[in-house]
């Protein structure tokens, strides 16, 4: 099946399988990165970073899946019911530092929020684009802001190697797709890292 028949399947309700949302945002994760390098390569660095910005979110909503029952251990009632009402199935924007704590915590991902300001950095610089100044993004060039799209997909197929792939092998829902997407994001990555090099 190809990449964008893939990403626009319908998504499985958390509640009711909370693995195969997690699958389906891991894959989700892994084939708009690849779209982020293509328009990266392309010069479409404010697409770029939306779609890297896109695929960091997915990551986030497939380990708060994975991790939802350490994480509800962490929470009041009140925060639980807002996690499983809101948190997982929308990943909002306007709390994704939050939720990624959470993750960090509950996962052991080293950097997790830190990794996700640059996220929510590059969200901002898609729709300012560069700006010397600093007032409307952190980026004064695209240049800057090309490195960091390279550098949080890195994270991300690491993250989704090391965290995501061995839980979802292990419940049967890692597929040959997100096998393909995982080696695929490597060697794009591989080959940006060679051309840079150069």
């Amino acid at each position: 099946m190809n990449p964008a028949a893939l990403l626009e399947q319908p998504l499985p309700k958390p509640r009711r399988d909370l693995v195969g949302y997690a699958s389906a945002r891991a894959l989700e994760a892994l084939l708009e990165a690849q779209i982020a390098l293509r328009f990266l390569e392309e010069g479409y660095t404010r697409n770029a970073a939306g779609k890297a910005f896109q695929a960091w979110r997915a990551l986030t909503a497939a380990l708060l899946a994975l991790e939802r029952d350490r994480i509800v251990e962490m929470l009041g009632e009140k925060e639980r019911k807002w996690l499983e009402e809101v948190g997982v199935p929308r990943v909002p924007s306007s709390r994704l530092k939050p939720l990624a704590r959470l993750v960090e915590e509950a996962a052991g991902v080293p950097y997790y929020t830190h990794l996700t300001s640059t996220a929510l950095e590059l969200h901002d610089y898609q729709y300012h684009g560069p700006d010397p100044s600093g007032e409307l993004s952190k980026y004064p060039d695209r240049g800057e802001a090309a490195r960091d799209i390279a550098s949080i997909l890195g994270k991300l197929a690491e993250i989704v190697e090391e965290q995501v792939k061995p839980r979802l092998e292990s419940q049967g829902k890692w597929t040959r797709e997100h096998q393909e997407a995982l080696q695929r994001l490597h060697e794009k990555l591989r080959e940006m890292s060679r051309h840079h090099r150069d």
